[in-house]
């Protein structure tokens, strides 16, 4: 048996093997959801266990899959029928018996609603208390009722600010947002904001028709015109002429000539505006969104609530201001009235009468205060009852509570009103954590996925503690885990292999973390006891630099950055230190900029307009350095690679298109002229016409969640019988795509159109899964892995800006080794890699590094060091420095 390599703090938090043993057991009992193999396995509660094994060993199907949905389906047994069908249920297990299993809790990784009106407060239900607070024991001008708590609310019709309606933003369409270019004409395309293809074509035809020149430059044109061109709510309806000249049209029109059609004018504002609201595509509504700016509601200054509500102060403060406060400020803000001591400042210039200073006076004496009367010049306090003391001291106590809980687990740099589109799935994730660390649950599972992710190595410690304080409540932790730290503190260990797909699915060790190290199948322990060196390889030269100026934007102020042109740069710091903002957001938009170009691989929905600072110039910057080294840019990151189940891994790598154009071409195919298009099931004329090429059919349950079954037509092959008499080497289209990459690497072995991007797939470890699996099967770290297999696959010039965020979340430590295979190559080829992480592992092989901090929020935004991994190592006033010094030394 290896030596377990001990980390401090150890010792008192692990507890001896032979007291878990003396716990109760999760029984297991011929488990075979997914991948898993007739699963036998029995788990401890009351423990922190982590269950451990590569990306698609199955320890998700598990933990999740079985545990957890075996526990929920018990749960759901007692609700009502009615009640049930509007839970979203895990579905049942593929399990034969599951013993002593309590009520179970899942905090999986989850992206937030994408809804501007879900925030931190709401997430965490600290805005209820927040709202209970100003409306209990908040300072209210002189005269005015007491209002209830939704009245603080910017989601209820009583509460939200009249003019923005809770938004606590306006947008519109602007001159400069809508003609980025004034030296263009209309004709070249100076309104960028109109729409593209024959709309455009036709607006620009009848502003000929209406006889304006258009051939004019934009800022050439009277103001008179440019205004009414953009902003007119006119619509006059003219006759058009495509393609003529403007003197043509004017002779058409002069001699009565028939149009080609009346065409209705529409301002670009209105056009803008019009669509974002009413359109359905979420790709129009990307696009006009660029055209729009927003600004703070100038009637609540951002703050979303209505001018009554935000005449309540507490500690001075209104409630808008302090939800815009980090949680951090916010609680010091609290905790003198945790503490009993409530005294709200009256307003500058009031006055307290005698009496009410008397009995002010009186209250502090009776509490065993002070006797002496204010000295006339100090500012009186206005008095406070008894009872508004002690609501006061509850509600406030309460939130101190939770807001510690959130300050401990490292999120304290986030305000209430930031909203869940801008957080993190990790962020998400520890948030829910506290919020389950405050309800004081007893004898549950929380069954956790990667809590880690998204965390930087010196918060880790803060999250174990979280994890043992739900444990030291009587309650089982069950987290699904890659980070090695959390695996050698744990209780117990299930490790689940020993590899991907169809060669993992069983579990290969139950026990405490130190008996992994006698299993020789296990691809954790070869990482956990130290056992895989570092890979060395001589620091890559920077040709040039790329340059950040001046960057303000959150909580960077000023900032100027560099990055090395052909190597690889890792940027570090603690969550919401502003490494994110500095290369997400500054340096994509401001490269995509100079290039002329939409930032790569967008979201399909408008989320610049969520971030206020991306569309109302708050935020600046400028690029320099060798910018003409970067002729191209792409961003690799975890974002679903399709909504729908249409959506799969063989047609987003393209390699699909190759496959069915072998279907086409064999003799069977040519002698009924079926061509490529016949072999997708998108295409009505191959798919099933029962299902439409779903693969499945959607059964509806009076009071019950509607259930999906295979179509009773095509048996789930997607396509109808006759595209499936056709078969190529064998195999029809649809066994094709219920390949996995492994098998199809060799059944194609002789296609090297087909070849190239599986063996891509394979080497980045996605050769487990199926060439069909739906985009909505895959987790946010697969999809970034297929996104960047999808790049590795082309011919590269070197001249590319390859910016990726966390791409280790989700891995195994040999995954990260195989990733990291991959990255180098493209830094090899010339080509200029940026990756924001965590992963020491990542840092240490990178060529060079930027660690951002010191600290979170205001706390961070700076950058505390910068060089070769070795020199950033050695740095004393950087919290990574000493996590990659431990990696460069060979720790794991």
């Amino acid at each position: 048996m290896g030596k377990e390599r001990k980390t401090p703090g150890e010792e008192a938090d692990r507890e001896p093997a032979g007291e878990v043993r003396e716990r109760g057991f999760v029984r297991v009992r011929g488990a075979r959801e997914h991948n898993l193999k007739d699963v036998d396995v029995d788990v401890p509660r009351d423990a922190l266990v982590v269950f451990s094994g590569v990306s698609g060993s199955g320890k998700s199907s598990l933990a999740f899959g079985t545990i957890y949905a075996e526990a929920q389906r018990r749960y759901l047994e007692s609700v009502s029928p009615y009640a049930r069908r509007l839970i979203d249920q895990a579905g049942v297990p593929a399990v034969d018996s599951i013993d002593g299993l309590p009520p179970a809790v899942a905090l999986q990784q989850q992206r937030g609603t994408p809804s501007t009106r879900s925030s931190v407060g709401s997430v965490t239900t600290l805005s209820s208390l927040l709202r209970m607070l100003y409306s209990r024991v908040g300072h209210y001008p002189p005269g005015q009722a007491m209002l209830y708590a939704e009245d603080f609310s910017p989601n209820t019709p009583q509460g939200a600010c009249p003019q923005c309606h809770g938004q606590g933003r306006v947008y519109d369409a602007t001159e400069a947002s809508m003609v980025p270019d004034d030296a263009l004409t209309i004709r070249e395309g100076a309104i960028a904001a109109w729409p593209p293809a024959w709309h455009g074509q036709n607006l620009r035809d009848i502003l000929v028709s209406l006889g304006h020149d258009v051939d004019k430059p934009w800022h050439a044109l009277p103001r008179k015109l440019r205004d009414w061109i953009l902003f007119t709510d006119e619509t006059p309806r003219v006759p058009v002429y495509p393609g003529f000249t403007p003197k043509e049209t004017r002779d058409a029109k002069r001699s009565r000539m028939e149009p080609a059609y009346m065409g209705t004018f529409t301002s670009a504002r209105n056009y803008v505006l019009h669509t974002f609201g009413t359109t359905q595509s979420a790709l129009m509504k990307k696009r006009v969104s660029r055209y729009m700016v927003s600004t703070a509601c100038p009637a609540c200054q951002g703050k979303r609530l209505k001018p009554e509500a935000l005449s309540v102060t507490f500690a001075g403060r209104d409630i808008g201001e302090l939800s815009q406060l980090p949680i951090e400020e916010a609680a010091r803000i609290l905790r003198p009235a945790a503490e009993g001591r409530l005294e709200d400042v009256t307003p500058a210039g009031s006055t307290l009468s005698r009496s009410a200073s008397r009995e002010a006076r009186d209250r502090r004496v009776a509490r065993g205060g002070a006797s002496h009367d204010a000295a006339p010049d100090v500012r009186l306090t206005s008095p406070v009852s008894e009872e508004k003391r002690i609501a006061a001291q509850r509600l406030a106590h309460d939130l101190l509570a939770r807001m510690q809980t959130l300050v401990e687990l490292g999120l304290g740099y986030l305000s209430l009103d930031r909203s869940t589109p801008t957080l993190s799935p990790g962020e998400l994730q520890r948030l829910r954590l506290a919020t389950q660390l405050g309800s004081q649950l007893f004898g549950v599972i929380y069954v956790l996925d990667e809590p880690s992710a998204g965390l930087h190595p010196s918060d880790a410690e803060a999250l174990l503690a979280a994890l043992q304080r739900l444990k030291a409540s009587g309650n089982s932790v069950y987290v699904v885990e890659h980070d090695l730290s959390l695996m050698r503190r744990a209780d117990w260990l299930v490790d689940v292999g020993p590899a991907a797909g169809e060669r993992g699915g069983r579990v290969l060790y139950s026990g405490p973390p130190a008996g992994l190290a006698a299993v020789e199948e296990s691809q954790t322990r070869r990482h956990l006891f130290d056992e895989v060196p570092l890979p060395r390889r001589e620091p890559r030269s920077p040709r040039s630099w790329l340059k950040l100026e001046a960057v303000t934007r959150n909580n960077l102020q000023g900032l100027d950055a560099a990055f090395p042109v052909g190597c690889l740069t890792a940027v570090t710091g603690v969550s919401g230190s502003g490494k994110s903002t500095l290369v997400t957001r500054a340096l994509l938009e401001l490269v995509a900029q100079h290039l002329g170009s939409d930032l790569p691989d967008g979201e399909e929905e408008a989320d610049e307009l969520m971030d206020p600072s991306a569309r109302d110039g708050t935020w600046s910057g400028r690029l320099a350095g060798d910018t003409g080294a970067i002729r191209r840019l792409v961003q690799v990151d975890q974002k679903p690679i399709g909504r729908t189940p249409r959506s799969n891994l063989a047609t987003y790598t393209g390699l699909f298109d190759s496959v069915r154009k072998l279907f086409a071409a064999t003799p069977a195919a040519r002698k009924r002229r079926y061509d490529p298009g016949r072999f997708s099931f998108n295409v009505a004329k191959g798919r099933c016409e029962t299902c439409e090429g779903e693969g499945f059919v959607s059964v509806e349950l009076l009071f019950m969640p509607s259930v999906y079954a295979p179509c009773p037509t095509c048996h789930g092959s997607r396509y109808n019988a006759q595209t499936l008499e056709i078969r190529w080497n064998g195999k029809t289209i649809a066994e094709v795509l219920g390949m996995t990459v492994e098998e199809a690497v060799d059944f194609f072995a002789e296609e090297p159109a087909v070849l190239r991007p599986l063996q891509v797939l394979q080497d980045i470890g996605l050769g487990y899964l199926r060439l069909g699996q739906p985009a909505t099967e895959l987790s946010g770290g697969e999809a970034q892995r297929i996104k960047l297999a999808t790049e590795l696959q082309r011919t590269h010039r070197g001249d590319t800006l390859y910016v990726l965020d966390e791409p280790t979340t989700g891995l195994h430590a040999s995954d990260v080794d195989r990733l990291m295979v991959q990255l180098q190559r493209l830094a090899d080829e010339g080509n200029t890699v940026v990756v924001v992480e965590h992963e020491m592992r990542v840092v240490a092989q990178s060529d060079w590094v930027i660690d951002m901090g010191p600290g979170a929020g205001e706390q961070g935004g700076k950058i505390v060091a910068q060089g070769m991994p070795e020199e950033v190592a050695k740095v004393k006033g950087s919290r990574t420095g000493p996590y990659l010094a431990e990696e460069l030394k060979g720790g794991g």
